[in-house]
């Protein structure tokens, strides 16, 4: 009897999910078996065309690439400065509680107006980086640093790093919250230096909450559009055009539902792949700590 009621108050929730959620994936899927370009009035059934084009497309397995390379280098990043920022946030040090109020103000700014203050910054000629690299005399010449395909990716980067850093540091801050001060002060009687105590304590303990943050910030790092598209559109010459992207400019621009659709589907395939292996490391590591 519990066990129907409690299914009769999930009831709501579950249909919400399937409503938002399991219905357009579905039809997402439907629609990535189709060859449907309502412009031209075209829609049949093409079977599995769509996902094995995919694996000939020069241009998704560039989309394909860029992704993972910025994936790959930007996450990394957002965890490391993110337990460097928690590790300075847990200390007691002068101008702790500034650094706590102004932390949050990148993550604060919205993503579309986060890009346009970095497109400012990186403008090539009333920028205020080429400004202050001419004037330490570090370049000569003004950069074009989102219109160079070897500075527009990392250029990125940079500025995906600067806005989500403040969510990892804050999430890895309330995991070292609850971390005992006994077992540091334990430690330090034994003789152990800062060091050996972040890496035998603070580490292991907080582990499970760093992987947690990496699951959410790799399918954000996968699924990354606004940013990219605010900033370069996918440019120059595709180079820092991410799956998302791609998938944006086949649905809306080329009104390609089909093959955009298989697109988004197989992205969603990449980013649950990913995001399962995430947790399979987290349930090993909380395996390990019971």
């Amino acid at each position: 009897m519990l066990k129907k009621t409690l299914l009769i108050f999930l009831l709501p929730a579950l249909l919400l999910i399937c409503l938002v959620t399991l219905f357009p994936l579905g039809y997402g899927l439907v629609l990535g078996l189709m060859r449907k370009m309502p412009v031209f009035g075209i829609s049949e059934f093409t079977g599995l065309s769509n996902f094995l084009f995919l694996l000939k497309d020069p241009r998704f397995q560039q989309s394909l690439w860029t992704t993972l390379k910025f994936t790959l280098i930007s996450v990394p990043l957002e965890l490391s400065l993110g337990m460097l920022i928690a590790l300075l946030m847990k200390e007691k040090i002068p101008g702790n509680m500034l650094l706590k109020l102004t932390i949050m103000i990148p993550w604060a700014i919205p993503t579309v107006v986060s890009a346009r203050m970095w497109e400012w910054i990186y403008n090539p000629e009333y920028g205020i980086l080429n400004y202050l690299l001419k004037y330490s005399g570090i370049i000569s010449e003004s950069v074009n640093w989102l219109g160079n395909p070897h500075w527009a990716l990392p250029a990125i980067i940079i500025a995906d790093v600067w806005k989500t850093t403040p969510f990892a540091a804050l999430l890895i801050y309330a995991g070292l919250q609850t971390i005992p001060a006994e077992l540091y002060d334990s430690a330090k009687i034994d003789g152990a230096g800062s060091f050996r105590r972040f890496f035998h304590i603070t580490l292991p303990l907080v582990f499970p909450i760093v992987l947690i943050v990496g699951i959410f910030r790799t399918m954000d790092a996968l699924r990354i559009f606004d940013l990219v598209y605010v900033l370069t559109g996918g440019g120059p010459a595709n180079i820092t055009e991410t799956m998302s992207v791609y998938a944006y400019k086949l649905l809306f621009q080329t009104m390609q539902f089909g093959y955009g659709s298989a697109v988004s589907i197989a992205m969603f395939v990449i980013v649950a792949l990913l995001s399962s292996g995430y947790i399979y490391l987290l349930h090993k590591k909380f395996q390990l700590l019971a």
